[in-house]
């Protein structure tokens, strides 16, 4: 199992980092970073830090970085089982790494638009992967009429708007809905005694259909919160992603929900 252990200094240097970056379509391009991490693994708290701090400023102007936590499942034999943690985020990992060439998953691991890994050594590199990410070009998603229906569980309801894709690729449409904070006090493990934070905290993610290439895209959707889970907690990322792995666009739907 290989360790991001550098990422603890690239997180305490972003803290006064900042970069240049071109601004497209008149305002903030997104993109999707994706952290595969557990409560069971002692490198991992580092990593967590660096998301929060990127979920609540980017180090480079003109991007906005839509974040996700996923919790794997694979470290939950060793003393701790992670609350958030979840086979299809084990599964969803190991299709990037096959599909990267990458030969064994690790935590913390953070894929960049479904394309390349961030290896968090120095703050420039990571600025690097971004840039380059968010050079590509992007598919502009919308997630509008958002509401929550009082439920046993409540149910959140919204559609998701996108034009078309001038590239030749279709694409599989996914919504997250994440918890946008939460914390836990680690009771064994290898983080035995250490009170964690995260930031939106994937609960679910589906698939709700494909786009065709150069065709707009238009979908009702709907999905139940777990019991328990306040809506006003949740945020919503949707976002198309071909099947070898690639994103093209994301749009988010930050908490609280109206």
């Amino acid at each position: 199992m290989r360790y991001f252990i550098a990422i603890a200094i690239a997180c305490a240097a972003f803290g006064n980092y900042a970069c240049a970056a071109d601004v497209r379509n008149d305002g903030e391009t997104l993109v999707l970073v994706e952290l595969f991490t557990s409560e069971g693994c002692s490198s991992c708290p580092p990593a967590d830090a660096l998301l929060q701090k990127l979920d609540a400023s980017s180090p480079v102007s003109g991007i906005r970085l839509v974040v996700l936590s996923e919790h794997v499942d694979y470290w939950n034999g060793d003393g701790w089982k992670d609350p958030y943690s979840s086979s299809l985020f084990t599964q969803r990992q190991d299709a990037y790494c096959r599909a990267l060439n990458i030969s064994d998953p690790y935590t913390p691991q953070i894929i960049v638009d479904g394309s390349g890994e961030a290896h968090g050594r120095t703050p420039e590199q990571l600025v690097q992967t971004f840039q380059k990410a968010a050079a590509a070009q992007k598919v502009v998603i919308r997630i509008t009429s958002v509401k929550v229906e009082a439920a046993t569980p409540p149910v959140i309801r919204g559609r998701i708007e996108s034009g078309g894709d001038s590239e030749k690729h279709n694409a599989d449409l996914y919504v997250a809905l994440a918890l946008d904070h939460t914390e836990s006090q680690v009771l064994r493990g290898e983080n035995t005694g250490r009170h964690l934070s995260h930031v939106a905290v994937v609960e679910s993610l589906r698939k709700m259909g494909k786009m065709e290439h150069g065709m707009s895209f238009a979908r009702d959707f709907e999905m139940k919160l777990k019991p328990g889970i306040d809506p006003a907690n949740i945020r919503i990322v949707a976002f198309l992603q071909e099947p070898g792995g690639k994103v093209l666009g994301v749009g988010l739907q930050p908490s609280p929900i109206q």
